[in-house]
């Protein structure tokens, strides 16, 4: 896709990523992961944790969706959420629970300080995220709505969120989350 400036897999994969790593949940639907996988690519975010029983590729419906998304994207399978994001927390990322809770910040509101790596944690698609994870997030996150619903599809959620959060991270980078470029 030279025409529109896109690297090669070998170029995308070796090129700088956004320290950004999504957490998924115990993701029911592989539809949903395999569009995951497809926001994920297009920031150029650093990998996505696939927890419990969320599918993990080669899956026929995540390909679906993905569309090639889960050879560009590094991905890892944890056993349960909590084992990925404490080895994340470790690691020096901030924790942040995409979760309506009586205690979270609209999407809006929240600031980081420049340089900081995100692991962004997004739930089970009734349930939400875990209890034991939320107990230990630095903070939660949720999208203001004002219907009666006062929920999103999960995919559709990371796709808002991650948006936003690279817009945040280019702002106190100066660098662009674009198609694995590296610009100054």
């Amino acid at each position: 896709m030279s025409e529109l400036n896109r690297p090669s897999l070998d170029d995308f994969r070796t090129s700088p990523k956004v320290p950004i790593v999504i957490v998924l949940d115990n993701i029911r639907s592989q539809h949903n992961v395999g569009s995951i996988f497809r926001t994920a690519d297009a920031f150029n975010l650093e990998a996505i944790y696939l927890c419990g029983i969320t599918a993990t590729p080669p899956h026929r419906e995540i390909h679906r969706t993905a569309l090639g998304a889960t050879e560009s994207v590094t991905w890892k399978y944890f056993d349960n959420t909590m084992e990925a994001v404490t080895q994340l927390q470790k690691r020096g990322f901030q924790l942040l629970a995409i979760e309506q809770t009586d205690q979270s910040v609209p999407l809006s509101d929240f600031t980081s300080e420049p340089g900081q790596s995100l692991a962004l944690i997004f739930g089970n698609e009734v349930q939400g995220v875990s209890g034991d994870v939320l107990s230990i997030v630095t903070r939660a996150v949720e999208i203001p709505q004002h219907g009666i619903k006062h929920s999103l599809n999960v995919a559709v959620s990371a796709g808002i969120v991650i948006w936003e959060f690279c817009r945040l991270w280019e702002k106190n980078s100066g660098r662009k989350c674009n198609s694995g470029k590296n610009n100054a």
